[in-house]
């Protein structure tokens, strides 16, 4: 193999590896969000349908931090601009702190366009669908 060709098989590697890291490329996220689970709210655990019913009646919320701008930095959600995304906790029976569920919707905050549930402190979500 010729100098010139290894040369350019490795700066395409590093280009490629480059954007995946970056996020320029994303095997998750908006590339496949015609794919994203869904929940009915019939689904969700009882703490988490309480929560959302709460943020469509614009609260009260328990929790300090409820209604804070999630930056969906994961980018696994539809990419808005940033302050579109709030975060609300989901009590978790037994944990002592907030815990790792949450929801997390996008619009308004009293008439979301969308809301999507996370058990796993953002690792993945499911949209909640009626």
């Amino acid at each position: 193999m010729s100098r010139s060709i290894s040369f350019k098989l490795v700066l395409t590697g590093f280009l490629l590896w480059t954007c995946l890291w970056s996020g320029w490329v994303q095997a998750k996220g908006p590339v496949a969000m015609g794919a994203m689970a869904t929940v009915s709210e019939a689904g969700l655990p009882p703490a988490a349908v309480q929560t959302n019913r709460l943020i469509h009646q614009g609260g009260p919320f328990a929790h300090e931090k409820d209604g804070v701008v999630f930056g969906n930095r994961e980018r696994l959600l539809p990419l808005h601009k940033r302050g579109y995304y709030r975060e609300y906790t989901v009590t978790t029976p037994g944990s002592r702190d907030r815990g790792a569920r949450r929801i997390v919707c996008g619009g308004a905050a009293s008439r979301p366009d969308a809301c999507y549930y996370t058990d796993d402190h953002y690792a993945s979500f499911r949209r909640i669908v009626p």
